[in-house]
């Protein structure tokens, strides 16, 4: 396998649209590296390029340890797994699979080695000698990526392979390329726009709008250490809420609520004194009053239930906060209906905020480890031990009291 490294990698069509802005990226040997964005913005471009089906405006793509800047396609030592599987109609699996060896002048036993060995890997024996018409969906998908396989590239260059999928089979194949990538020790370079694969499947995440790098870090150190509002709210399902209030005495006020954050970004916010700032809170780290067990303090934030999303594990509420909207995933099935009033209590422990004007994240710390808070300590994230008495559950009320 090999590391890939672009440095300074512009494109640009014509002098009007400038596609991909200085993209600079060290992708490691055996990797598992993800681009994830919005629509148009330059990741399925970007891996274009690199695979050679589209020219370099400016910069330097290096594949191993030489420059492939005017280096063809098929002398690049890559395979590419796209959207649309692409298969031959008149030949059978096997057929299909070997096509690229043979073209290759690849020794007839070894082609025979190749693809069975593929085919064990992707559990696809059985259908060796069936046409892609016979085919599921996802089976489709197996045979392209097993197409890529036999050749024992450098890298594999994946764009959007899962987005044909219905969601339970884009589920199974997601596990599928996670394995096949543990199996091969692969170089694996995955564009999508869905989040939810990126952050499933990716070592580290690059995060793209517009043409710019945004971020790039592990899973969990952009869900819990995002550097600007747009990772922020791009990494997460459903997405994190942003809500608008003032800084007053080290505190958020919103509408009649206040909520006092922790530890460094408490620090981190003196700076705003009696500014507005963007408030941000994950769906997840919020509940419902009497029927969560984030201690409670000051950080009850009351509002009004708009809709109710009962999904059996979990209930979603949206909700109006002072003319804001608001999200909250709740466990279970919450017992609140649309225009009842609420009292949400907020994780203090998971609070975020962002500078109104520039966007950027109030630093609440920076990650020391690969997995976001929980192995970076000494932020002043958590809450001592008295706190967690006062948690009321239920409505309950216990012997002590």
């Amino acid at each position: 396998m090999a590391e890939v490294v672009l440095e300074h990698i512009n494109k640009r069509y014509g002098t009007k649209h400038h596609a991909v802005k200085d993209f600079n990226l060290h992708i490691g040997d055996r990797e598992f590296m993800v681009f994830v964005g919005p629509s148009g913005c330059g990741k399925s471009t970007t891996l274009r390029m690199i695979a050679g089906l589209e020219d370099i405006t400016d910069g330097t793509l290096r594949i191993g340890d030489r420059i492939v800047n005017d280096v063809p396609p098929k002398d690049r030592d890559i395979a590419m797994v796209f959207q649309n599987y692409a298969l031959y109609p008149h030949m059978n699996v096997y057929e299909n699979m070997a096509f690229g060896l043979k073209l290759r002048k690849t020794p007839k036993d070894e082609i025979d080695k190749r693809v069975r060995d593929a085919a064990k890997i992707l559990q696809i024996e059985h259908l060796l000698g069936r046409k892609p018409k016979e085919l599921s969906g996802g089976q489709r998908q197996r045979v392209a990526m097993g197409r890529a396989i036999v050749r024992e590239p450098k890298v594999f260059l994946m764009d959007e392979p899962l987005s044909n999928l219905d969601a339970k089979l884009r589920v199974e194949m997601r596990s599928q390329i996670s394995q096949l990538h543990r199996r091969l020790g692969a170089t694996i370079i995955y564009v999508t726009h869905d989040q939810v694969e990126a952050m499933t499947l990716g070592n580290r995440i690059v995060v793209m709008r517009d043409g710019v790098i945004m971020q790039v870090d592990t899973p969990m150190n952009l869900y819990d250490f995002p550097q600007n509002k747009f990772v922020a709210g791009f990494i997460g399902s459903p997405s994190m809420n942003f809500l608008t209030g003032r800084v007053q005495n080290g505190e958020f006020v919103i509408g009649g609520s206040r909520i006092a954050p922790m530890g460094r970004l408490s620090q981190s916010l003196r700076a705003y004194e009696g500014r507005e700032v963007s408030m941000g809170i994950r769906p997840e780290h919020l509940g419902i009053v009497g029927m969560s067990d984030i201690p409670q303090g000051t950080n009850v934030l009351r509002g009004k239930v708009v809709v109710v999303e009962p999904l059996g594990a979990q209930t979603d509420l949206i909700i109006d906060v002072d003319g804001q909207t608001l999200t909250a995933k709740v466990e279970g099935q919450a017992i609140v209906q649309p225009g009842d009033s609420i009292d949400l209590l907020i994780d203090q422990t998971r609070l975020h905020a962002f500078d109104n004007d520039s966007e950027a994240a109030i630093d609440r710390g920076t990650p020391t480890g690969t997995r976001g808070q929980a192995d970076t300590l000494g932020l002043g994230y958590q809450y001592d031990d008295d706190s967690s008495r006062r948690v009321v559950n239920l409505g309950s009320v216990s012997a002590d009291d």
